[in-house]
């Protein structure tokens, strides 16, 4: 009998083949999985209507099937009869052996049961009602859909979707472990995974391996690094950020002549030691993080973090700060930096960034904060795009300082010192509106410095 190709919605027009669960030649029974299908909408497991042995399939894994296609063919019982085989003559050892019975001698017994015509037939083929795992339906319907006709797939009474119960047999995850989140409480995919957390090595695992690399660059001479600990933890996070986390950008550019100016004033004016050295010196990163911290006040909304079901907002502004490393990097976390003075927020990032590049950093020193800041500039970068460290829902990436012609509202040019920023947003927490919101706040401060210096 033929194995068409399901819809599985009133739009959907054809559908991918991604897996085999059995293969040429194999026996299957009613409701044994036979292909998992793929379309733009959905992810679905087709079983097998009736039982037999699959012997044609016409569409591989990664073959596209239009709805109705013949995808494979079952022979058999509740399928084509297979021509019967001559019998052989028998020999006189065999003449001595009991008669063996149809189901030790692997055929079928001559014995024909009545059969019960369930619908029109086709090509001519008898089948067997007792076949089909669902005789009261018409197994000739021009296209079957298995969802409609055997319902959701289930495990042990709990509903689960394809996609949850393939992740969780390649996890090695006991489905009935799982409480689902789904609609009446069906396991859906994010269940799974939360339930085994982040994989170590997932990040390599839809790259080519280390051998198909090494063989591109077969007799050329190179030096394998082996990762360390930070290394494979940065391209873990930042995978797993970059697939699960919804970016999108905002770029601006931010006059910062009063800027400098309050920062020399300031710098001019601080006091000095017992050695006659300037108590502090303050950065254009300093007045960065201060203001960066003020704006996340001024626009609550966005100084949150996304947590699966829910997002959390937070009063203060705790903001990191990406450090270079060796071989790496790590983001320090300035606490309550909103309501810190500027000089110091500048002592604190420096015993943070010391302490940091001697990994002498505590946990509670690098966990946590609602956004984050990586500053590039003093490298001549003039703007990027940095990646969002979760569960952070910003982060702002800074650009160097440089003098650009900027247009006079009298049709001159003049030149100004400029610096060119790009906010980082989450899409689950942070909109497009309120992202642009939290960067004019920010370009307004930076612009006007005096309003979250006093």
């Amino acid at each position: 009998m033929d194995v068409l190709m399901p819809q599985l919605g009133e739009t959907v027009a054809e559908g991918k083949i991604v897996k085999w669960f059995k293969s040429a030649g194999d026996a299957v029974k009613p409701g044994e999985n036979l292909f998992e299908i793929e379309t733009d909408k959905t992810s679905m497991e087709v079983p097998a209507t009736f039982a037999g042995t699959l012997t044609d399939i016409h569409f591989q894994v990664g073959d596209v099937a239009k709805v109705g296609a013949v995808v494979a063919v079952i022979a058999g019982e509740g399928g084509a009869q297979a021509a019967p085989q001559p019998s052989a003559p028998a020999s006189p050892a065999t003449a001595q052996q009991p008669p063996l019975t149809a189901a030790q001698a692997g055929v079928q017994s001559p014995k024909v049961q009545p059969q019960k015509e369930l619908g029109p037939r086709l090509r001519g083929d008898e089948r067997s009602a007792d076949s089909f795992a669902y005789p009261h339906m018409d197994p000739w319907r021009e296209v079957r859909t298995p969802e409609h006709n055997f319902g959701a797939a289930r495990i042990g009474g709990v509903s689960v979707t394809p996609l949850a119960r393939r992740l969780a047999g390649e996890r090695g995850i006991d489905l009935a472990s799982i409480k689902g989140s789904g609609p009446r409480g069906r396991i859906v995919a994010a269940d799974v995974e939360k339930a085994q957390g982040p994989v170590r090595g997932a990040a390599f695992a839809t790259g080519a391996s280390a051998a198909q690399v090494k063989a591109l660059f077969d007799g050329i001479a190179y030096e394998e690094v082996p990762l360390d600990g930070m290394r494979a933890t940065i391209a873990r996070r930042l995978v797993e950020a970059k697939q699960t986390v919804p970016h999108f950008y905002l770029t601006a550019d931010i006059e910062i002549g009063r800027l400098m100016a309050a920062r020399e004033e300031a710098n001019a004016a601080a006091p000095k030691g017992a050695d006659g050295e300037p108590l502090f010196k303050l950065s254009l990163n300093d007045f960065v993080i201060k203001a960066w911290a003020v704006a996340l006040t001024r626009v609550p909304a966005a100084n949150a973090v996304w947590a699966e079901d829910r997002i959390l907002r937070f009063t203060h502004a705790d903001i990191g700060v990406a450090v270079a490393l060796d071989g790496g990097l790590i983001t320090p976390v300035l606490h309550n930096a909103d309501t810190k003075s500027i000089s110091a927020l500048s002592a604190e990032m420096r015993d943070l960034a010391g302490r940091a590049r001697n990994k002498k950093l505590k946990p509670n020193e690098y966990q946590g904060g609602a956004s984050a800041i990586s500053n590039l500039g003093m490298y001549g970068v003039r703007e990027f795009a940095a990646i969002i460290n979760p569960p952070h829902a910003t982060i702002l990436a800074v650009g160097a300082a440089r003098r650009a012609p900027v247009e006079t509202a009298d049709g001159g040019v003049k030149f100004v010192s400029q610096m060119t920023v790009t906010l980082s947003c989450d899409h689950r927490v942070v909109d497009g509106a309120l992202g642009a919101e939290l960067l004019a706040a920010f370009k307004s401060l930076i612009e006007t410095p005096v309003t979250f210096l006093i």
